[in-house]
């Protein structure tokens, strides 16, 4: 096969490509250029994409005997993946970067590319599998080794995407083994640093990148019962689960401290409380995309009129429940069956099960808006609008959606 090697200029990339090479495939390396003032960037152990990873991605091709390009996404990646993550702040969510930049750079945008010239897959370092189901159909798995494993940040792929990636460490069993195996090679990133963070914050001070971005104004601190504790210089600055930094005037009754629990960019408030209503048991995500083909319960019969949960209708479709009315009395049009799963929001967080459905209804402009519904078995704390939920069965990435909502069962809204 033709395979188009993205090479960030680490370990992982580089033996990625490596491995792709010695199976036979015709392996071209590629670097993203993401920014036009590379500076802007950070670099060595604190982030990616940055001149000196390009530097080390073309020494690392030029070692395996690979034909190496720097191909210049910077406008793509400012406007889907900086500004989106300005926006989301802006509306007081939290969003995930990395998720974004894989979605929309490096199996979107590169992918198309790499197509479009003629490559059959790309290649990418990440600790991720693709396994054949036996019908054809690809499915996104766990790696080999769960402390490294990234099926989080890549279950955004959808099916068509994963036909066409290629994940040569996915039966890696430690990242000691890829370091190993760079040095044997003679390649020179084997001893380079992990990257981490946001690689668009030079200084790691997200709260002080974000007001020179968005337009901060003070406002008040309440607790959850609406009293003013304290003021904050912007809200959209702040995220759910934060102790730190709110510097708060009034002390909590019983000494212990505070966490934000939710962000009002509206108002300009930051709700803070104690951290056991950080727990929430209910999650309603958007932007659902599927890793592979949906399993068959999670597949939402047609549309049905709107009307009462009460009237007598007869024979629904298979997986297929009648129309029903929300919590907030609005009428969802089709649900899904309830399928077991486990339920991740963070890249290194901890799955915990759960149960969900799809609700699909018509939306103002006459489409069709899919919505998941995630029942939590066991509370997940601190989880905030804008994250991304992805949902597992077993070792399989079934897909994700971005939380929009996450409530506690048990308590009032604030």
């Amino acid at each position: 096969m033709r395979v188009l090697a993205a090479m960030s200029g680490g370990v992982d990339s580089a033996v990625a490509a490596a491995r792709a090479v010695d199976a036979g495939h015709d392996v071209v390396g590629v670097h993203l250029a993401l920014s036009r003032m590379p500076g802007t960037l950070r670099t060595g152990s604190r982030g990616c994409c940055t001149v000196e990873d390009s530097n080390d991605a073309w020494r690392a091709c030029d070692k395996l005997g690979i034909p190496y390009y720097v191909w210049d996404f910077s406008e793509r990646f400012k406007e889907d993946v900086v500004q989106d993550f300005i926006d989301e702040y802006a509306a007081g969510r939290t969003p995930n970067p990395c998720m974004r930049c894989n979605e929309r750079i490096k199996f979107a945008a590169l992918l198309e590319k790499a197509l479009a010239l003629g490559f059959d897959a790309v290649c990418t370092g990440h600790y991720a599998k693709v396994v054949d189901d036996g019908n054809g159909n690809k499915e996104l798995h766990r790696a080999a080794d769960w402390a490294k494993d990234q099926s989080y940040v890549l279950g955004v792929l959808t099916h068509e995407q994963l036909q066409h990636s290629m994940f040569p460490l996915a039966d890696t069993p430690s990242k000691a083994e890829v370091r190993a195996e760079a040095e044997r090679r003679g390649l020179s990133v084997a001893k380079k640093p992990d990257s981490h963070d946001i690689c668009f914050i030079p200084d790691g001070d997200t709260a002080g990148w974000l007001a020179e971005k968005i337009e901060m104004s003070t406002g008040d601190i309440v607790d959850e019962s609406g009293t003013k504790v304290g003021e904050h210089p912007g809200a959209n600055a702040f995220t759910v689960g934060q102790r730190r930094g709110l510097k708060l005037g009034t002390p909590a009754a019983d000494g212990k401290p505070r966490f934000v629990l939710e962000i009002r960019p509206k108002e300009n408030k930051v709700v803070v409380g104690p951290q056991a209503l950080l727990a929430v048991d209910e999650i309603r995500g958007i932007k659902l995309s599927w890793a592979g083909v949906p399993i068959p319960a999670a597949v939402p019969g047609p549309v049905a009129e709107p009307r009462s949960v009460v009237d007598p209708v007869g024979d629904e479709p298979v997986g297929h429940e009648p129309a029903r009315t929300r919590a907030d009395g609005t009428t969802c049009g089709s649900v899904s069956e309830e399928f077991d799963c486990y339920a991740q929001v963070r890249a290194h967080g901890d799955p915990v099960p759960a149960r969900a459905c799809v609700e699909v209804t018509a939306d103002d402009d006459g489409g069709l808006r899919e919505e998941l519904l995630v029942t939590l078995i066991e509370p997940l704390r601190g989880v905030s609008p804008g994250q991304t939920v992805v949902l597992y069965q077993g070792t399989r990435v079934l897909g994700q959606a971005t939380i929009d909502t996450a409530r506690s069962l048990a308590r009032p809204a604030l």
